[in-house]
C-alpha cells in the first residue's frame, strides 16, 4: 500500500432535498397534527396538576 490509499476516506456527498411542494391535503394534515399534539400537551398538564391517580392503600410487594 501506498502512503496515499491510507487514512480516512471522504465521504461521499448525499444529494441535495428537494424541496416538496404541499397541496391542500398536506397542509390540513400538518394543522391537524399540530392541534393534536396541543390537546395533548394541554391533557398531560392537567393530568399532572391533580397528582397520582391510585394514592391510597398499601403495596404488597409479593414477597413472602
Amino acid at each position: 500500500m501506498s502512503g496515499r490509499e491510507g487514512g480516512k476516506k471522504k465521504p461521499l456527498k448525499a444529494p441535495k432535498k428537494q424541496s416538496k411542494d404541499m397541496d391542500d391535503d398536506d397542509v390540513a394534515f400538518k394543522q391537524k397534527l399540530k392541534d393534536d399534539q396541543k390537546a395533548m400537551d394541554a391533557l398531560k398538564a392537567k393530568a399532572s396538576a391533580k397528582g397520582p391517580l391510585s394514592a391510597g392503600g398499601i403495596k404488597k410487594s409479593g414477597k413472602k
